[in-house]
């Protein structure tokens, strides 16, 4: 068996502790001389190692100051869809939801949402706010608009959790989505809701088909922008 370059058994390492929650987002890992004395491994390996991780968004070197752990970064094509859930897992993360706001709206009272959903005025549409975490930590607020000709009903406490499985659980399939990207400044709410100063959050807006083509979902979903990152395929590549 081909033995395992040294340089990767330093990220294998520090990538295990981030892992498993040994190291924890703007923690300071060890020192190049610290790890090259704990591995017996060359400084300008252990450093290879590092610059390695850094490209990979694991951590963030700082001149003077050492290496930190940088919250991980959701890379999420458009093409392949799947849920926030989906998203925490690649990354190693548990997800999670927190039920801020939930109502039951006429059609009439949001026109843009009832156009989107194709909905006349006298219809009903579900509509909540949650708190989507990763780990505990705030990652995103997204505000939901859901077509109760689809969904007639919902369980409040489904929201809590996997809003994707609880729509495969009713008989509702994702056949398609058309998305929408912006960039904006939180609110004063969002500040508070996910603990950010003035920093960029990516806006998502996506309209949700069923497998028959019919909308059933609208939802605008405010990313904090240092943790979500979207890959888009053009050209002979959106073939793969």
């Amino acid at each position: 068996m081909k033995e395992m370059p040294k340089y990767k058994i330093i990220e294998n390492y520090i990538i295990d502790r981030i892992q498993s929650g040994d190291l924890k987002p703007g923690d300071q890992i060890e020192t190049e001389k610290q790890l090259s004395e704990k591995f017996d491994i060359g400084r300008l390996t252990v450093n290879k190692a590092l610059i390695n991780l850094a490209q990979e968004g694991y951590i963030e070197r700082t001149a003077g100051k050492g290496s930190f752990v940088l919250p991980r970064m959701v890379t999420k094509s458009i093409s392949q869809g799947g849920s926030f859930t989906d998203d925490m897992a690649s990354v190693g993360m548990k997800a999670g939801s927190q039920l801020i706001e939930y109502k039951v709206y006429k059609a009439s009272d949001v026109p843009e949402v009832a156009e989107y959903l194709e909905l006349a005025d006298d219809e009903l549409i579900h509509y909540f706010v949650r708190l989507r975490t990763g780990d505990g930590e705030p990652i995103a607020l997204s505000y939901t608009y859901i077509s109760a000709k689809i969904v007639p009903a919902i369980n409040v406490k489904a929201l809590e959790g996997s809003l994707t499985e609880y729509l495969h659980s009713v008989g509702v399939y994702r056949g398609g989505a058309l998305h929408k990207m912006s960039a904006h400044l939180p609110s004063e709410s969002q500040k508070k809701l996910l603990g950010v100063g003035n920093v960029a959050l990516l806006l998502n807006e996506h309209i949700t088909y069923d497998e028959q083509r019919h909308p059933y979902e609208y939802i605008k979903t405010y990313y904090i922008s240092s943790q979500y990152a979207y890959t888009f395929r053009t050209g002979f590549l959106a073939e793969r």
